[in-house]
C-alpha cells in the first residue's frame, strides 16, 4: 500500500482564475466595516440553509461594524452554485467559499488532502482508503461523517448525466463507495486503475456538500467553506455571510457581496470608483495600462495554464477534413495575440496544451501554420469554391454559412471578431452568435454550433487527462462529434499508465493527433494577471490557476 502522511496547509479555495484579478481601495472603501446590508435589489431568493445555529443569531452585545468584500466578477451559468448541474456552476461553488473538496493543490501543483486528512492506495490502484478530517461541520451545523461523504460524491454521480458536469471523467459511475463512520474513512473501490485519483477528486465538481439539507441545490447549496448563502438576487449576485462554525482558521471577513459585472472595463471603472473592492477578467488593454501605471496598484502578469480555442463542430459541415485544414491555416494567431487589443495577454501557439506545460510542445508539428494562400489553395483543389459569384464557398451545392457561438469573458469575442475577418477572406460565411456564457456553453453540449469559442483549464486535475477526454469519444464529453480510433485507444492507455515518462509520451502523441485532425481555432495560451491596491493585504496567483478572493486577499491593517 502507498501511503501519504498529513501535511498542514495554507488553505487554498479552487476557483478559475481566468484573467486580471484585480483588487483596490477606490475611494477608500476597500475592506469596508459596515453595518446591515443595503441595495437589496427586489427580486431575491432568500436562501435556506438549514438549520439555524445560535451561531447564526446575532448577540446583542455585537459590535455593528463588520468587515465586508465587494467582488464584482463574471457571472457563469446564471451564477448557480450546483456542482451536479455543470462544470461553471461546481465551480462558482467552490470559488464563492461555499463549498471544499477532499482535496486541494499546492503552488507547486501537488495534490494534499483538504477535508480528507490522508489516504492510502492499493499496489493495483484499484482501492482508494481515505480518512476524513475530524471536527468539520456544514455551515448548517451538521457534521461531516463519512456517510456524508459518500452521500455527495454518489449523488454528484447519480445527477450529473441530467446536466453537463460530466462526473464521470474523475470517478467512474460503476466506482463503489463505502463508508465507516466509526473510522471516519471511505474506500473507492473502481473498475479501471487511477493514477492520481486524488487529483481527480480536488475538482470543484467532486467538491462536499450536504445535499440532503439543502433545500434549493440552485443557490443555497451547504458547504464546509468559510462562506454561505444569505441571499441570492437573481442575475445581480449573492449576499454571503461568514461560516461560524468553519474549521480551518480565523474567516477574514464577516460579509461577501458577489455582483455579476460582465464588462471589463466597467469592473475598473467601479473599482477605481471604490464601488467594489475587487474583480477578476480586468482585459481591456487601456484599463490594465491605467492600473499599472498608478502607484496605488500592482499589476502582476504571469504564464498560466489556460487555453483559449475554439472547437469546430464535427457532427455538421466540418465534418470536411479540408475545410477544417484550411481554416486553421487562414488565422494568423501570432498576430492577434499581439495586436493592440489583446495586448499580450495570451501567448500564441497551435497546440490544445500550453506550451508552457512540459508535455513534449517542442516536439510537435504544425502542418497548418498560417498561410493564407495556402489556405485557400487547399480549397481551391478540392473543389470547395465560390460558383455563383457571392463571394462565398459551396460545399455539396451549398454556401458555407457558419455560425460561432461566443461570449464576452477573456477576450473571447475579440478573438471571434479576428477569426471572423480572416474567414471571411478565405470565403466563407460567418454569422456571430453572442451572448451569455450560459448561452455558450449551451449550445456548445447541444452541439448547436459550427464554431464555438472558449477557453478552458489545462490541469485542473493535476494533469491534462481529464481535459484531454474532450476528444475522446467513448466518454460521454465530446462536444465537437470527434472521433478517431488511434486517439481512443491512446486515450485509454493513458488512463491506465503510472509511469510518468511514458504518460508524458502519450500525451505528446494525443496532442499531436489533434492539431493533424485540426479539431480547434487555437486563440492562445492565457497569461493570468491580477492586480490590487496596496491598501488590500495579502494578494497571491496560484501557479494551479485556482484562488480565491476572501482567504488570499485579507483586510488591510
Amino acid at each position: 500500500m502507498k501511503t501519504t502522511g498529513k501535511k498542514t496547509t495554507a488553505l487554498i479555495i479552487g476557483a478559475l482564475m481566468t484573467a486580471a484579478m484585480i483588487s483596490g481601495c477606490g475611494n477608500g472603501n476597500t475592506a469596508s466595516t459596515t453595518t446591515a446590508a443595503n441595495n437589496t435589489p427586489a427580486d431575491t431568493k432568500a436562501a435556506d440553509n438549514g438549520t439555524t445555529t445560535a451561531a447564526d443569531e446575532p448577540a446583542a452585545t455585537a459590535s455593528t461594524e463588520e468587515k465586508t468584500l465587494t467582488f464584482g466578477c463574471q457571472m457563469y451559468s446564471d451564477g448557480l452554485i450546483n456542482p451536479a448541474s455543470q462544470t461553471n456552476t461546481a465551480w462558482n461553488c467552490m470559488r464563492f467559499g461555499v463549498a471544499e473538496a477532499l482535496f486541494k493543490f499546492n503552488d507547486n501543483m501537488e495534490v494534499e488532502p483538504w477535508l480528507a486528512e490522508s489516504y492510502t492506495v492499493s499496489d493495483d490502484h484499484l482501492t482508494w482508503t481515505i480518512k476524513i478530517r475530524d471536527g468539520i461541520r456544514f455551515s448548517n451545523g451538521t457534521p461531516l461523517t463519512a456517510t456524508k461523504v459518500k452521500e455527495s460524491l454518489d449523488y454528484v454521480r447519480e445527477k450529473g448525466p441530467d446536466g453537463s458536469a460530466s462526473p464521470q471523467k474523475y470517478l467512474e459511475f460503476e466506482a463503489e463507495v463505502t463508508a465507516d463512520d466509526a473510522a471516519n474513512t471511505i474506500v473507492i473501490k473502481t473498475v479501471t486503475p487511477y493514477v492520481n485519483l486524488a487529483g481527480n477528486l480536488a475538482y470543484p465538481v467532486m467538491e462536499i456538500v450536504d445535499y440532503s439539507e439543502t433545500t434549493d441545490p440552485d443557490t443555497a447549496m451547504i458547504g464546509t467553506g468559510p462562506y454561505k448563502v444569505k441571499e441570492f438576487h437573481d442575475q445581480v449576485g449573492f449576499d454571503m455571510v461568514k461560516n461560524e462554525t468553519y474549521w480551518n482558521g480565523t474567516v477574514p471577513y464577516d460579509n461577501v457581496k458577489i455582483l455579476f459585472m460582465g464588462d471589463a472595463s466597467a469592473k475598473a471603472n467601479a473599482l477605481k470608483a471604490g464601488q467594489v473592492d475587487l474583480v477578476e477578467n480586468i482585459t481591456n488593454v487601456a484599463d490594465l495600462k491605467s492600473l499599472q501605471e498608478d502607484s496605488n496598484y500592482t499589476v502582476d502578469i504571469a504564464s498560466g495554464v489556460r487555453c483559449g480555442f475554439s472547437w469546430l463542430n464535427q457532427g455538421g459541415v466540418l465534418a470536411n477534413d479540408t475545410l477544417r485544414q484550411a481554416i486553421v491555416m487562414a488565422i494568423d494567431g501570432e498576430t492577434i495575440c499581439k495586436s493592440n487589443t489583446i495586448g499580450g495577454l495570451y501567448t500564441a501557439g497551435f497546440s490544445v496544451l500550453p506550451s508552457t506545460l512540459s508535455y513534449g510542445y517542442d516536439k510537435l508539428t504544425n502542418p497548418y501554420a498560417f498561410n493564407a494562400e495556402g489556405a485557400k489553395k487547399l480549397l481551391d483543389d478540392a473543389g470547395i469554391v465560390d460558383t455563383d459569384g457571392n463571394g462565398i464557398r459551396e460545399l455539396d451545392g451549398k454556401d458555407i454559412n457558419l455560425t460561432y457561438v461566443s461570449y464576452e469573458n477573456r477576450m473571447l469575442n475579440d478573438f471571434s471578431d479576428a477569426h471572423t475577418m480572416y474567414l471571411t477572406d478565405l470565403g466563407l460565411g460567418i454569422t456571430a452568435r453572442y451572448g451569455s456564457s450560459d448561452d455558450q456553453w449551451n449550445s456548445l453540449v447541444a452541439g448547436d454550433y459550427d464554431i464555438n469559442n472558449n477557453n478552458w483549464t489545462t490541469v485542473g486535475t493535476g494533469d491534462p487527462t481529464e481535459y484531454l477526454a474532450n476528444w475522446y469519444s467513448k466518454g460521454g464529453a465530446d462536444y465537437c462529434s470527434y472521433k478517431n480510433d488511434e486517439y481512443d485507444t491512446l486515450y485509454e492507455q493513458l488512463k491506465a499508465e503510472n509511469d510518468n515518462a511514458k504518460r508524458t509520451e502519450i500525451i505528446q502523441k494525443l496532442q499531436q493527433i489533434l492539431v493533424n485532425d485540426a479539431v480547434a481555432i487555437i486563440d492562445g495560451y492565457y497569461n493570468s494577471s491580477m492586480a490590487y491596491s496596496k491598501n488590500v493585504g495579502h494578494a497571491h496567483i496560484h501557479t494551479a490557476d485556482y484562488y480565491w478572493i476572501t482567504t488570499e486577499i485579507t483586510p488591510a491593517s
